[in-house]
Parts: C-alpha cells; sequence; structure tokens
C-alpha cells in the first residue's frame, strides 16, 4: 500500500482537514499519477454534507483531476511517464452489462465505481482528488491535450462533460435554440460548448449581474428569469434547454418555452421532488429528461473538442487549505466561475 496525503472530511458536514491514508499498490495496468490540480465541485459539497444520502467517511472529495503519469503497470500500453492526464467522476465499471457494452459505461447498470464516496467491486471505499496522487486503470485514464493549461482544463473533467453530453445527444448546432439555466460552474461550460457547436444560445438567469460574462462566453442572448416579461416573451422558442441548477424551479414555466418535441434536461441534482404537470409535456410533445456525466469515449471527444475551440473553465486557482472557505463561497455563488486547488499546496 502506499501513504499518501490529502484533505478529508470525517463524518457528515465536517470541516475538511489533513489526512493520511493508503492509496492499492498499482496493478499491471495502473497509471500512477501525481496530481496537480482538482475541481471543487458543488457535488463535493453535497456528498460532504450527505445531502444525496450514503455518504461514506472519512471522505477524501475530488472528481476533476489533472496530472502527470509518474508510473505505469507493465501491462500498460496507452500512457508513459511524463504524459499530461485527467482522471473525471468514474474510475471504473463493471465492462460486461449492456450499457458498458456499449460504451456508455457511465451508466453502468451493476454500479459505475465512482472516484471518491464510492467503492471498489471489492469493497474498499474510493478517496477522490484532494490529494498527492491517485492510482487508476488506464482504461478510465484520460489524455489532456498539450495547448489545455491543466489548471483551466480540470472542470473539463465534470462540469464540461456534463454539459458536452447532453448538448451532443440532443443535437446542439447550427439552427438550434438552446437555453443555459444558471451560470456558474456548470452554466458557463454549458455557454462555452453550445456556442462552439454553432446554436443560438441563450442564457436564463436569475438576475442581469452576469450578463457581460455570458456575453463574453458566447452567448446570444441573456434573460432575467425574476422579470414575467421572460417567459411570456420566449413561450414555444427553445429547442433545447439546459437545467443546471441544484435549487427547485418551477419547471412547468420552463417547460411552457419549448417548442414542439422540445426537451428540458436536468443536469443540476436538487434534494427534493420537483412536481410537473402532465399538461406541461403533453401540450407540446415535449420531453423532461436527464443527463449524467459522459463515457470515456464521449470524455476524451470533449477534451479534443475543446482542444480545438480553446476551451477550458474561467477558475479561481486556491490553495488547499483555503478549501473550507471556497465550500462557503460556491454555497453563496460566490465564485466565476470554478474553484480549482493547487495540489502543490499539500504538505508532502
Amino acid at each position: 500500500m502506499i501513504k499518501t496525503n490529502g484533505y478529508a472530511a470525517m463524518n457528515i458536514g465536517a470541516t475538511l482537514k489533513p489526512y493520511r491514508f493508503e492509496r492499492r499498490d498499482p496493478q499491471s495496468k495502473d497509471v500512477s499519477i501525481d496530481i496537480r490540480y482538482c475541481g471543487v465541485c458543488h457535488s463535493d459539497i453535497h456528498q460532504v454534507r450527505d445531502e444525496w444520502g450514503g455518504s461514506i467517511f472519512p471522505m477524501v472529495p475530488g472528481h476533476e483531476i489533472v496530472g502527470v503519469v509518474t508510473a505505469i503497470g507493465d501491462k500498460v500500453t496507452r500512457y508513459k511517464l511524463g504524459d499530461r492526464v485527467g482522471v473525471g467522476c468514474f474510475v471504473e465499471s463493471c465492462r460486461h452489462c449492456e450499457n458498458c457494452e456499449k460504451g456508455m459505461e457511465q451508466y453502468c447498470t451493476t454500479g459505475v465505481v465512482l472516484t471518491y464516496n464510492g467503492r471498489y467491486y471489492d469493497g474498499t471505499p474510493t478517496m477522490g482528488g484532494y490529494s498527492h496522487r491517485i492510482i487508476v486503470n488506464e482504461d478510465y485514464v484520460l489524455r489532456i491535450p498539450e495547448n489545455l493549461p491543466l489548471e483551466g482544463a480540470a472542470p473539463l473533467l465534470c462540469a464540461g462533460i456534463t454539459l458536452y453530453s447532453p448538448l451532443k445527444h440532443w443535437g446542439a448546432g447550427p439552427g438550434k435554440r438552446v437555453a443555459i439555466i444558471g451560470l456558474g460552474g456548470l452554466g458557463h461550460m454549458g455557454v462555452k460548448l453550445a456556442h462552439a457547436m454553432g446554436a443560438e444560445v441563450t442564457v436564463l438567469s436569475q438576475s442581469l449581474k452576469k450578463q457581460s460574462d455570458g456575453k463574453r462566453f458566447g452567448a446570444d442572448h441573456f434573460l432575467a428569469t425574476s422579470d414575467p416579461k421572460t417567459f411570456a416573451d420566449r413561450k414555444n422558442y427553445f429547442d433545447l434547454i439546459i437545467n443546471t441548477v441544484s435549487a427547485n424551479l418551477d419547471l412547468n414555466a420552463y417547460l411552457s418555452l419549448l417548442r414542439l418535441d422540445g426537451s428540458l434536461v436536468q443536469v443540476g441534482a436538487p434534494e427534493k421532488p420537483c412536481a410537473v404537470a402532465a399538461f406541461s409535456l403533453i401540450m407540446g410533445r415535449r420531453s423532461l429528461a436527464g443527463s449524467g456525466i459522459g463515457s470515456m469515449g464521449e470524455t476524451q471527444e470533449m477534451l479534443n473538442f475543446c482542444s480545438q475551440h480553446g476551451i477550458t473553465a474561467d477558475i479561481e486557482l486556491i490553495k488547499i487549505e483555503q478549501i473550507n472557505d471556497a465550500y462557503e463561497r460556491v454555497l453563496k455563488s460566490d465564485v466565476r466561475y470554478r474553484f480549482v486547488i493547487d495540489m502543490s499546496s499539500l504538505p508532502a
């Protein structure tokens, strides 16, 4: 076993603090990664606070991991020492279920192994990227294109793919009208990606205070949902709406903005169920759907797409000792637009 330093929550809602733990010894297909940066996702906070249930403690969060390969097993063929790589939201899947065989391992019916707050199939808890190193089977490691700065690329491994996957699946592109609800860590990536895909992009935000940023990211329109005129003026307008926020919204109001056969896709995960009236769907043959992250293949495709279009996250770089303050700021929407931890700040 390999001793590793990290930051962990020891119980529900606890302040994160230094924690020394063990990683497994590298196996023949494993890649050992020196973690350089790790993004801070709102889901880290949800899981530290057990807001989705089933949290495992001690917990080392972090699933937006980028770094450099420092060792490889004797059967590794995809990577070599010094390669720039990333690890996203999961580190293993069963490989044999229907979804895995279709290349959609994020929806593994046996149960995908999450990068943290999960368990390997032998029952061992997983520990995430708020740490010095991680050891992952090469099939669940991603290559970071050379022209993307590592710190800006880290959030692509969750925020980026969480928006890329539904945009691609529901056909965002020229001639399509796409709305992004919320301009936060997820939403700002949605605007950048949808714009690069060629769609007409609208941001639906509570106020206009982030309008200049939204336009800078590529939004064609920026509308305040606090203004009743927004819902009146945009009825039957959008082909696709992606909801990135974790708050409970009046989904019926947003469904009314969809054209015939339009789709409202949830990627934010509210704590409580949302009520939807049947006629909000029936009148317009509208769809309400959800989307999780992306497969390994799709995530690599997204990274390559971002490389081609020069897309990274807008970040605020922090030291590991600032993580608890960063959590409080995320809850206040006081970050533009993703915190990323410089893991060199973690004591050896």
